[in-house]
């Protein structure tokens, strides 16, 4: 017999993994929530027409389609299979998609419900997302996105508390970062002052390689997407500029000062980082001139963060995107917004050991069963621990100490409770720490402090 499997690219997650991800979860929507941003939903699959169109032609071939409902072959003619036009064989069959990301959604969100909704509108989303990719090590089929958006609003305190919601979740979490600023407009000014605004993306796709290719394979890429030798010699100061933020600044300033949109961008990064510097953010904040992340998409602010003590890639990022609604026909709508990589997360944690015990324990003590009129005696103690909010359970089964005690170690129950004759008649509960092996008897309300006091 076969055993069962699941699809290339997806996962099942045990009760341990669960617990880990759902403490990176309600730590980030804990944080969300502080900032004003409010949860909504949407439908695990879309109408292929919201979804088509909106991610590129490589994009529209990792859709997941959906089969429509009944007889999805109906009207399909012998010439249409013969055709091999797939393309246009999947737009019959299918009507509906799974989404892709969460922010086409969001996108369809705000316009279908743009009466109702408050501007500037701020909404946070944990949901799972669908891509037909190659699985790969770290890229998977299905995973989850943990966005967050204001919508509606051009003010630039918008992005100064995106960045103190990435600080203080990266603060709770323990892991030291880097986050990463930059502005799509000097990268745009840069462009036009090497005298090439028409390779605005070949510029930032070379660029944003620095760190991983070198100086040298960038300028050969750029040589080889047409960029002339000149422009990349005028290029060179870019990569040359270091030090401080402020002296950063200045000098892309001084290099841009005759371009009026890399200077809107100067002055836009000067302002939020102005307005942090009081703030006394717990992770540093640094100026990325190479910075440049999906360019078509952003039009402002755009932010990365690196986690310091594990080689991985960026674990969140986002950016201020000036046209979010147009691709609905609602032209105008600013927002600028975050992405937390939950999966990276979840692997840098795991790295560095930073998950609290409370988190990814199950139940906090375990009573021991050793028959009926003892079990129904735990019952009540146990409801009463429940009560006070203490996670508890008690083995269902009458069997071997040995078999029980087993069952506390798979488990990690830091407690266990034994209830035998003696107990019940002292109304006094043995209590075994597991993790020194000592052993006391102690009164319900005193186990309930020994355990608060652990946690």
């Amino acid at each position: 017999m076969n055993k069962p499997s699941i699809p290339k690219g997806t996962r099942d997650f045990s009760p341990i993994e669960m617990a880990k991800r759902n403490y990176i979860f309600n730590t980030i929507r804990e944080v969300y929530a502080l900032y004003g941003f409010r949860q909504i939903e949407t439908p695990a699959m879309e109408n292929l027409s919201t979804l088509m169109g909106k991610y590129g032609e490589e994009g529209d071939k990792l859709l997941f389609k959906i089969l429509n409902s009944g007889d999805f072959m109906r009207g399909i003619t012998d010439e249409d299979l013969n055709e091999g036009a797939s393309g246009r064989l999947a737009a019959q069959l299918c009507e509906k998609g799974l989404r892709y990301d969460l922010t086409v959604p969001f996108a369809r969100y705000v316009v279908q419900h743009r009466e109702e909704l408050q501007m500037p509108f701020k909404r946070y989303q944990i949901q799972p997302v669908w891509r037909a990719d190659r699985p790969q090590k770290g890229r998977y089929r299905e995973f989850y996105q943990c966005d967050a958006d204001v919508v509606g609003s051009d003010s630039l305190l918008n992005e100064v508390e995106l960045m103190q919601i990435i600080d203080t979740v990266f603060t709770r979490f323990g892991i030291r970062v880097s986050i990463r600023i930059n502005n799509r407009k000097i990268l745009t000014g840069m462009a036009n002052y090497i005298g090439q605004p028409d390779k605005i993306v070949e510029i930032t796709t070379a660029i944003d390689k620095l760190d991983k290719i070198g100086i040298d394979n960038v300028k050969a890429e750029l040589a080889n997407s047409g960029v002339n030798e000149e422009s990349i010699a005028k290029l060179q100061p870019l990569f040359e500029i270091s030090g401080d933020n402020d002296s950063q600044l200045a000098a892309i300033a001084e290099m841009l000062k005759d371009d009026e949109t890399g200077s809107k961008g100067v002055e836009e990064v000067k302002t939020v980082l102005e307005a942090l510097k009081p703030l006394e953010l717990k992770n540093e904040i640094a100026l990325d001139l190479t910075l440049a992340r999906g360019l078509n998409y952003y039009t402002g602010c755009i932010f990365e963060v690196k986690a310091l003590d594990v080689e991985i890639g960026s674990i969140t990022g986002g950016g201020r995107y000036d046209n979010l609604t147009g691709i609905f026909g609602m032209p105008g709508l600013s927002g600028v917004g975050i992405s937390f990589g939950a999966d990276r997360i979840y692997d840098v944690l795991n790295q560095l050991n930073l998950y609290p015990q409370d988190a990814i324990q199950s139940a906090q003590i375990l009573f021991i069963n050793f028959g009926t009129a003892e079990a129904a005696y735990c019952l009540k103690i146990a409801s009463q621990l429940r009560q006070a909010g203490i996670r508890t359970e008690i083995y269902p089964d009458s069997v071997k100490m040995k078999k029980q005690m087993s069952y506390a170690n798979a488990i990690s129950v830091p407690f266990v409770a034994l209830v035998g004759e003696s107990e019940m008649e002292s109304g006094l509960i043995s209590v075994k720490d597991m993790a020194s092996g000592e052993q006391k008897q102690m009164a319900v309300d005193d186990i309930i402090q020994l355990i608060r006091a652990k946690h």
